[in-house]
């Protein structure tokens, strides 16, 4: 059974989704990050190669050949997310519930700042507590936002 951790309060949701894939891979887990946007999906691969002056945060795209050694593996359609192998964690940047949620140890949701972003967190909150889960809510300090 999956654990829901929701950040709240995140000015910045692809720089905090950046500090938080980190963190996790720092835990020796892999991480899967759900965009079905290609925009952000794009701006977001981009992202992880900057965000840090002194690192990157390793990562392909579900499709490419080096997945299975890869921590971080990003996905961008409903599709692709069935082509997924085992990972603990996924990371979430879309208004809905993935339909595979349930395959993973640990589902993070960011929310923005914006009163839309918030509306549909709330029914993806909710949604997780309908289906009997165990969900946390954090809220962003100065570190992660």
């Amino acid at each position: 059974m999956a654990q829901i951790d929701f950040y709240s309060g995140a000015s910045d949701k692809l720089l905090v989704a950046c500090r938080l894939s980190e963190k996790v891979i720092q835990q020796a887990l892999k991480i899967m990050i759900y965009i079905p946007d290609s925009s952000l999906l794009n701006r977001f691969d981009k992202l992880l190669w900057t965000f840090s002056p002194t690192s990157f945060i390793p990562h392909c795209h579900v499709g490419d050949r080096v997945v299975n050694v890869t921590p971080v593996i990003l996905i961008g359609s409903s599709e692709e997310i069935q082509q997924i192998v085992p990972y603990e964690v996924l990371l979430n940047l879309h208004d809905e519930v993935p339909l595979i949620y349930d395959r993973f140890q640990r589902v993070i949701e960011i929310v923005g700042n914006a009163p839309e972003d918030k509306v549909v967190a709330r029914k993806r909150y909710r949604f997780y507590q309908e289906q009997g889960l165990s969900v946390y809510h954090h809220k962003l300090g100065q570190n992660l936002h």
